[in-house]
């Protein structure tokens, strides 16, 4: 059985700041990945259906990490404890606790996009990272928020394409 959800509306399509239509863009495709998981079972949600063996649950995770080491790590050069800490070893696979539950991954997800909305508006979209991977390059190697920014929205984009179909197997659920 196939059924559509209708996705709230994109960003005007009257902005023209780019850093508002960035950030619009940023939160839609966050609430989308929220939407995605909104009623999966916890059996869904930790299961895969695809050979590659990630989780629904997992993405959640993952991107909550890729929010805090692109702006809190990266562009403002906070101290973070863990930054790697949505994978066992670097470069490796997706993992979560066993006792993360939905509720604990949307709330840590939910605390990196509020933090990363604040290191955004603070900043001008010229600005250059302070760190990149947890070194200091070159001044003309630190790329700049603008770049981050676009490079979360196709980070985005693409891991909704991999919930999009991850949800359609799992109960049939369409949109955007």
């Amino acid at each position: 059985m196939v059924q559509r959800v209708e996705p709230p509306p994109e960003p005007p399509v009257t902005l023209s700041s780019p850093a508002e239509l960035l950030a619009g863009y940023l939160d839609f495709y966050r609430d989308a990945v929220l939407r995605k998981l909104a009623g999966l079972s916890d059996e869904e949600l930790r299961s895969s259906r695809l050979p590659s063996g990630w989780m629904p649950l997992a993405l959640l995770k993952h991107l909550a990490y890729v929010e805090l080491r692109w702006l809190q790590w990266g562009f403002a050069g906070e101290q973070i404890e863990e930054p790697w800490g949505d994978v066992k070893i670097r470069r490796g696979e997706w993992h979560l606790e066993p006792g993360e539950t939905l509720d604990d991954v949307t709330a840590f997800f939910q605390e990196q996009c509020a933090r990363s909305r604040a290191i955004v508006a603070a900043a001008p979209l010229d600005g250059k990272a302070a760190t990149l991977g947890g070194r200091v390059p070159a001044e003309e190697d630190r790329p700049t928020l603008i770049w981050i920014l676009f490079h979360l929205l196709q980070e985005y984009a693409r891991h909704l394409g991999h919930l999009d179909i991850a949800r359609e197997l799992a109960d049939g659920t369409l949109g955007e």
